[in-house]
């Protein structure tokens, strides 16, 4: 059996090579079948010897490719795993980001047929999907970045980041479909107890949970000391990510 491939990406300092070393590890302790890990990074240093360590791709686009300051933020640089050629990587590939906490097996993210799954956005009533959890196939969306690289304004005046941008594009060919709801869900949506219970009650972990995102704040040691991010948000020490989160 060919191995599937996990990829995540790491640029700047926002996460360090902690991040990428457990989610590895959490990875690893959560599939049964053939699988690459591979990290597109531009600093390698600190990350395990287990995973395949490669630059980020130069794809033929100015503004990546330089480095632009806009390109670091909202997850754009994520798209340059939808390179044609993207080393020597082929076949069906999960994307996750490094800010998850994987709770369950990934061997079903690779079972649903479909050109590009991801997780429906909790927030938005239109095609959107969040980004922090997809499958797709190496080479097979080669036709966004052509997209993006042709219209740099244009093409992104209607969108605020990267998930809204290659997931309006994948809807608006009719090629993409969602994960069922239960298997990826916000530590902040689902996780929290609502108010005033928040204040009494661990967060918990939702019934059919695979991975647990952390879009935001918290993340996810922020949860485990306790500290959510915001004035207005109780969250009790979360002991259970601990266990999982390693």
């Amino acid at each position: 059996m060919q191995p599937v491939n996990i990829i995540c990406i790491k640029w700047g300092t926002k996460y360090g090579a902690d991040y990428v070393n457990k989610l590895y590890s959490m990875v690893s302790r959560n599939i049964s079948i053939p699988y690459r890990f591979v990290c597109l990074t531009d600093d390698a240093e600190g990350i395990r010897d287990e995973v395949e360590v490669k630059p980020i791709p130069a794809i033929g686009f100015e503004d990546f490719d330089q480095r632009k300051p806009w390109t670091f933020a909202h997850g754009w640089l994520k798209l340059t795993c939808f390179a044609e050629t993207l080393y020597d990587l082929q076949g069906p590939t999960l994307f996750l980001d490094l800010d998850i906490v994987i709770v369950g097996s990934l061997d079903e993210f690779f079972e649903p047929e479909g050109d590009f799954l991801v997780i429906k956005e909790w927030d938005k009533s239109d095609a959107t999907g969040n980004t922090s959890v997809f499958r797709f196939n190496i080479g097979a969306h080669a036709d966004a970045l052509e997209h993006l690289k042709a219209d740099p304004v244009g093409s992104r005046k209607d969108v605020r980041n990267e998930q809204e941008f290659i997931t309006q594009f994948v809807a608006r060919q009719g090629r993409l479909k969602y994960w069922p709801a239960e298997w990826c869900r916000s530590f902040k949506r689902h996780c929290l107890r609502p108010f005033p219970l928040s204040f009494f009650q661990e967060p918990r972990i939702p019934e059919g949970a695979k991975v647990i995102i952390f879009h935001g704040r918290p993340h996810p040691d922020d949860a485990v000391a306790g500290r959510s991010g915001k004035w207005f948000r109780k969250v009790l020490p979360t002991t259970w990510i601990s266990e999982y989160w390693r």
